[in-house]
């Protein structure tokens, strides 16, 4: 599966899980099953995709085995999220409150 380079994870979540043929709920009940943990659900998947939350490492595990992608890559799209959301937070500043 080709992926661009310097994706945020919103959008590799979203990419790979619709190239797989699942909904967020078939991935929020495939994490469960997987981790073992039924604290995830699809309102908690919508949020990765959305970019409203960063999955956590311990999530990014899983999702790298759910997705069948491999972990590095998850992490490496952690931090380009991290770093979009920090420019956008900074883009927010007017110059004349520095």
């Amino acid at each position: 599966m080709e992926r661009p380079a310097d994706e945020p994870i919103s959008v590799v979540i979203r990419r790979v899980r619709r190239c797989h043929g699942m909904t967020q709920a078939a991935l929020a009940d495939r994490l469960a099953d997987l981790s073992g943990n039924p604290s995830v659900s699809r309102d908690q998947v919508t949020r990765w995709e959305r970019g409203g939350r960063v999955p956590s490492p311990y999530w990014r595990h899983w999702l790298a085995i759910a997705l069948d992608v491999p972990y590095v890559q998850l992490a490496n799209a952690a931090r380009m999220a991290r770093a979009v959301r920090l420019l956008g937070a900074a883009s927010d500043i007017e110059p004349s409150s520095l």
